[in-house]
């Protein structure tokens, strides 16, 4: 209903805990006795963290840094232990050099206990204060994983986008690291996360370097649904930029293909229809799986909806028989809404061409109240979306249809 909102972000790594429910009896105020007690337990564990605090810095012997930073690792494992060591500073400012240091029994859980407390908004000034260090270590995973974090926040994207500009560098550390046999999985996110500021999409959308080029064979990527997703967000992302649709749907780039690939399934169609398709598109052997995550199959709809935005971009689109996978996708697709993105988009396929002046529907202004209006019953849609599947529960998925 609404228009795409610009900007797609991945959940942290790891994603945080879910709040805890309510309801129950309204608990009684606890006796001096347990008082007493929780504020002896609160002083044991700020004691136990000044220690680990302490463990940590380089002024301990490096076998006792490491087994701080395997003990540090393991508080993360829980919500409760990342916000202890996110409200620690000096822990904070211990792990970073640990797992900037040279020795790697204490540098790998110093960076994956970082990883984990960087999803704690109390963790972020140290952190923020510490982008230069972690500019130092892309393409590391670790690295790629605290700053995916940190730059769900735009203010954090622009400041680790400047930093990657001031190192020299630039985007070439990431973009090398594409170039693995198995990239880290925590560089979609950060990919993906850096994309939401226009300047990150510039980036991508760089022609000299073929950035995005570089992108597009990842969304069939089957080792890492992380690394997955949020390559898949990222081309989402770019795709706002409609100066640029011409050439991401020409010989050049030819990025429609990448978008329909893991929406098709092991459908048959007829010759006449075949030939419509991407070369890449025909033929698709019989035990053709669709993409399996509902909210990476609704971006890539959402990717080629935003292709659709230009007179000339709906032609390109419609040219290359998307229609017809759409159609099988309508078919099969179980989930309710990735199953109205895909209507939105058909609808657009087969309706009639907006009117003079609305050719760009990127570029047409809606006005407040009725931006408003369709916010609200998106949201009242998003709701019974939510009670469906809370009906469902757990349901088998429809298996693909055999032929």
């Amino acid at each position: 209903m609404t228009a795409l909102r610009e900007g797609t972000l991945v959940p942290p790594l790891p994603p945080p805990p879910p709040p805890a429910e309510g309801g129950g009896a309204t608990p009684a105020i606890p006796e001096a006795p347990a008082m007493a007690a929780a504020a002896e337990q609160a002083a044991a564990v700020s004691a136990a963290l000044s220690e680990l605090s302490a463990l940590l810095s380089p002024a301990a012997p490096e076998a006792a840094r490491a087994g701080a930073a395997e003990a540090a690792l393991a508080l993360s494992g829980d919500a409760a232990g990342r916000r202890l060591l996110a409200g620690r500073p000096e822990a904070l400012r211990g792990l970073l050099e640990l797992a900037a240091g040279p020795c790697p029994p204490a540098a790998r859980p110093a960076a994956a206990c970082l990883v984990n407390v960087s999803a704690e908004p109390a963790a972020r000034g140290t952190l923020l204060a510490a982008v230069p260090a972690l500019l130092g270590l892309l393409p590391g995973g670790a690295a790629c994983g605290v700053l995916a974090n940190l730059c769900r926040e735009r203010g954090a994207a622009r400041l680790v986008l400047q930093g990657l500009r001031e190192c020299g560098g630039g985007w070439e550390p990431l973009l090398q690291a594409l170039r693995q046999a198995r990239p880290p999985p925590q560089l979609g996110p950060l990919l993906c996360n850096l994309s939401q500021l226009p300047e990150g999409r510039r980036g991508l959308l760089d022609r000299s370097r073929c950035s995005v080029q570089r992108l597009l064979p990842f969304t069939q990527y089957k080792d890492s649904v992380v690394h997955r997703r949020g390559i898949v967000g990222a081309l989402r992302n770019c795709c706002f930029e409609y100066e640029d649709h011409e050439w991401l749907l020409s010989e050049e780039v030819d990025i429609l293909p990448f978008l329909l690939l893991p929406l098709a399934g092991p459908e048959e169609f007829p010759e006449d229809e075949m030939e419509k398709l991407p070369v890449d598109l025909q033929y698709l052997p019989q035990d053709k799986q669709r993409e399996e995550e509902p909210d990476i199959r609704k971006m890539l709809l959402e990717a080629i909806m935003l292709l659709t935005a230009t007179k000339a971009g709906r032609g390109t689109v419609k040219d290359k028989g998307t229609y017809l996978v759409l159609r099988e996708l309508h078919r099969w697709e179980p989930e309710p809404d990735v199953l109205a993105a895909c209507e939105k988009l058909i609808q657009v396929l087969i309706g009639d061409e907006p009117g003079p002046g609305m050719e760009n529907l990127l570029e047409v202004n809606v006005p407040e109240e009725v931006e408003q209006q369709l916010q609200r019953l998106d949201e009242e849609e998003e709701e019974r979306w939510r009670r469906e599947r809370e009906a469902r529960g757990s349901a088998p998925r429809p298996e693909e249809p055999s032929r």
